[in-house]
């Protein structure tokens, strides 16, 4: 039976306290800030991360050189077998497509990328199945493939507080942001493969984009997650945030807990590369189907 590292990267919400507890790896995102270079809960915290990004500073997302993804798989390599890797999607980077073709040239046989398009609180959900597929003795390729397969049985759909951040990278043009801007709207994305995608952009209000999060996704638990196995109690929620205030995001576990009694909600910080792209104020409500071979 081999001995498989897990390792993911900063998108997933993981922090690297976190990672040491739960026995795995977090590859930190850079960030360029005014021209220089930051790593994601290393030498930048969320509370300096918003503080630039809500002032006038220059912020962007980066990816990490593959030389240094390398670095860290060799590291694990002295005390594993295997290495099992989570990057954020390859629709949202190209850092998952990076580390495909190096762990195909260099590592064939150790090193197995996961390619689920997943981001943020359901990336972070597979990092934690995949922490206990290994524990269970599954190979780096059996947990690759089953994360694959996996991988669209999740959804996130996010609400904005301000249309700034989408106008000012490019996703909506600036008469749209300011006529949004004009109505007050709240508008409603989602991330489901490929990229981060309208869902609802003429939403009025918080309160009502929370209704409508929370009902979307029961009818995805009662209807194609459903359809897999019959049940609809072995769904994991979530809530996510940007910004450094958790209260909204308290709040907003409150009203899901009353649509699903008994549940747990957890409760986490938004990805930094999200929120550089949407802004602070956003809520998020993230379902993920319990992967078969952990129910057994």
């Amino acid at each position: 039976m081999p001995k498989v590292a897990i390792i993911t990267d900063s998108n997933s919400g993981i922090t690297q306290k976190e990672a040491q507890e739960l026995g795995i790896r977090v590859i930190p995102m850079p960030f360029m800030i005014d021209g220089e270079e930051y790593l994601e809960d290393i030498t930048l915290t969320q509370e300096q991360f918003y503080e630039k990004l809500t002032g006038e500073a220059n912020v962007c997302t980066s990816q990490p050189s593959i030389g240094f993804v390398n670095s860290v798989w060799d590291e694990a390599l002295t005390e594993y077998d295997e290495v099992v890797y989570i990057p954020m999607s390859s629709g949202l980077s190209n850092s998952c497509q990076s580390a495909k073709v190096s762990a195909e040239a260099m590592y064939e046989g150790k090193v197995f990328v996961v390619d689920d398009q997943r981001i943020s609180v359901t990336q972070r959900q597979h990092a934690l199945d995949a922490i206990e597929l290994a524990k269970k003795g599954y190979s780096g390729k059996e947990i690759k493939d089953i994360l694959e397969r996996e991988k669209f049985n999740s959804d996130i759909y996010i609400t904005l507080d301000t249309l700034y951040y989408l106008k000012k990278g490019g996703r909506i043009t600036p008469a749209a942001a300011a006529l949004g801007g004009l109505l007050k709207l709240k508008p409603i994305l989602t991330i489901k493969g490929e990229k981060l995608d309208k869902y609802r952009m003429r939403n009025r209000d918080m309160e009502n984009a929370k209704k409508i999060m929370i009902q979307a996704c029961e009818a995805s638990i009662n209807g194609f997650l459903k359809d897999l196995d019959g049940k609809t109690d072995n769904v994991y929620l979530e809530v996510a945030y940007s910004g450094v205030d958790k209260t909204p995001a308290l709040e907003f576990v409150e009203e899901i807990k009353k649509v699903f009694p008994g549940k747990n909600v957890d409760v986490y910080p938004l990805s930094l590369s999200v929120s550089c792209h949407i802004g602070t104020g956003a809520l998020a409500m993230a379902i993920s189907k319990a992967i078969p071979e952990l129910e057994k």
